[in-house]
């Protein structure tokens, strides 16, 4: 047995990825799903009159779970083939059946319709994930719907927003991934009872020539795998376009985490709202003051590696040859299976940070103040017209005020001198009395609190109904 210490640990597994997902790509629960294939078929062959026996089926049934790895691995050593190493080592298992076991199927009646199996469970699972996200993003957005605070756009300050509303633009994005995720998974054909090269002509002759019968095997299949549909044809393997598909779905993912997450660490340096941090957290092995946003980088290094990888199954279907190549098989072992577990581990990572989040009020509110009165010379300036102001006089006397306050405050470090250099100024006069008024940070941040809760109420509220919370562990184990 090699020492744990001398192979290589991966770290979606060890470190990122949940259990729960970690155990879906396993190879317990990939051959599971074989033999879950090889047992509808042998079930559907029986009742479409191929020479398959119910005593045969029965024996297929009673071995399901039992798994000798070793006895697997080596003879896929000996065979160069790992389909035929379990239908072999099933057929040991069941030495009735072993005559009836694959009968009329290729390799691909396994791996690709196991595949999907899985992806699709994978996606129910991330549904799930994504609900838990928006679900602590919303009750945050809620919270905080009417704290204003500085808008930034090219992250210069810009028209204030609210804590909330910000929120809701994180939620936005992964509710419209919940919506993918939930549409691809509905819409996953089955690849089905296709044959070597997608003709059904091995079934066809089992079938006696009768072409209804091997429609109806497939049909069968088809259902009792739990799909409502078989993809319509299909070469050796189903169109690579679908893993294209669901890995465009799982990019969109990790995008929309990235945006989170950056965006939290740009709030975190400005000291307005940080990630959870436990009391013994380290941020630094040199630096003893520090507390990095850790867990939102790691988010970020993680929707990277999905994002990028994700090309993979562009350039699988574009090369794929004719009826099938297999130089898609060791990629798609790796590229999609890892993208599952990275984006597992990215949820698990959004949710956590979400549900956790420290607001700074006092830095929010210092920092607006600061701004405020840049902010609020339009309003100003329309109220020194409305007194009897000349529009042109007044813009001109509040460029040149709000040009020495920048100074001031760039320059030589001081508060904003803006409203006491507009109220020393004359020409302000009639208006004086008012400019504490037009201070008021909530003047300027529009429908914010309101769209929160119309976002909350109209696009959260349905995409959750029905979903139950809790079932997935989401422990953050580094």
């Amino acid at each position: 047995m090699t020492d744990r210490g001398e192979r290589f640990d991966h770290p979606l597994i060890e470190r990122y990825a949940s259990k729960d997902m970690a155990q879906l790509f396993s190879p317990r629960a990939r051959h599971t799903a074989w033999r879950d294939l090889w047992i509808a078929l042998a079930q559907a062959e029986h009742e479409h009159g191929f020479p398959v026996t119910e005593e045969q089926i029965a024996e297929l049934r009673a071995h399901r779970d039992e798994f000798d790895w070793d006895r697997a691995a080596q003879l896929e050593k000996e065979l160069r083939h790992d389909v035929m190493a379990h239908v072999h080592h099933y057929g040991e298992l069941c030495p009735k059946a072993k005559p009836v076991i694959h009968l009329g199927a290729t390799s691909c009646f396994v791996t690709d319709n196991g595949d999907l199996l899985i992806y699709r469970r994978a996606l129910r699972m991330l549904e799930q994930r994504l609900a838990a996200v928006i679900a602590a993003l919303a009750a945050f957005a809620q919270q905080w719907r009417a704290q204003p605070c500085l808008g930034y756009t090219h992250f210069q300050v810009a028209q204030p927003v609210t804590v909330g509303k910000r929120a809701c633009l994180w939620a936005q994005d992964f509710a419209l991934d919940l919506d993918e995720v939930r549409r691809v998974a509905d819409w996953l054909p089955f690849r089905g009872v296709k044959g070597t090269t997608g003709t059904q002509a091995t079934f066809l002759m089992l079938a006696g020539n009768d072409h209804d019968k091997v429609a109806a095997v497939d049909a069968s299949v088809t259902k009792a795998m739990g799909f409502h549909k078989s993809i319509a044809v299909s070469g050796q393997t189903y169109t690579r376009k679908i893993d294209w598909t669901i890995h465009q779905a799982l990019s969109a993912i990790a995008q929309s985490a990235s945006k989170f997450a950056n965006d939290l660490r740009l709030l975190s340096h400005e000291g307005e709202i940080e990630e959870p941090s436990e009391s013994k957290q380290i941020g630094s092995s040199a630096m003893a003051y520090k507390k990095n946003p850790m867990r939102c980088e790691r988010v970020c290094a993680l929707a990277r590696y999905v994002i990028e990888v994700a090309s993979t199954s562009a350039h699988t279907a574009a090369t794929q040859w004719l009826e099938r190549t297999l130089d898609d098989s060791a990629v798609r072992r790796i590229a999609i299976p890892e993208s599952f577990l990275a984006i597992d581990g990215i949820l698990m990572l959004v949710e956590n940070v979400a549900k956790g989040l420290v607001v700074y009020p006092k830095v929010i509110e210092k920092k607006l103040r600061e701004q405020l009165p840049f902010l609020a010379t339009e309003e100003i300036l329309m109220a020194g017209v409305a007194a009897g102001g000349d529009r042109q006089d007044l813009h001109e006397r509040v460029r040149v005020h709000s040009r020495a306050a920048a100074h001031a405050v760039k320059a030589e470090g001081r508060d904003n001198p803006l409203m006491q250099l507009i109220a020393d100024d004359p020409a302000f006069a009639a208006i004086a009395a008012k400019l504490p008024s037009l201070m008021d940070p909530m003047r300027f941040v529009g429908r914010s609190a309101e769209q929160v809760d119309a976002f909350v109420r109209d696009e959260v509220a349905p995409r959750l109904a029905g979903i139950e919370a809790g079932g997935l562990s989401s422990e953050i184990r580094v």
